[in-house]
């Protein structure tokens, strides 16, 4: 494919565009988390997990960090019992279970 000029505008432009929307913003790092920790942005994972496990429908296998729309969410990967996967969105800060999906 030759990619001239006229060709890459466009490509740039969407690439500019989807960079600059409100899709979710994953911490990129360990310094994103602790910068909001430090900010009271977000309460530490640890606490959170303290205050959910009993909630969680097995074994936590994968956490992520994201922001949307200005609100921090722990996304944690679960795995049952049965092996089914899970996934459930906590509010980084309250610790509310927003919604707990399989997949």
């Amino acid at each position: 494919m030759d990619l001239c000029p006229q060709r890459l505008r466009p490509l740039i432009l969407a690439v500019a565009l989807l960079a600059a929307s409100e899709a979710p913003a994953f911490a990129r790092d360990h310094d994103d988390a602790r910068r909001a920790v430090e900010a009271g942005e977000i309460r530490p994972l640890e606490e959170i997990l303290n205050t959910i496990r009993s909630k969680l429908p097995g074994e936590v296998v994968g956490v992520k960090l994201e922001r949307e729309a200005g609100t921090w969410t722990y996304e944690f990967r679960v795995v049952d019992g049965k092996g089914r996967l899970f996934e459930i969105h906590v509010d980084a800060k309250s610790g509310f279970v927003e919604r707990t999906r399989a997949k």
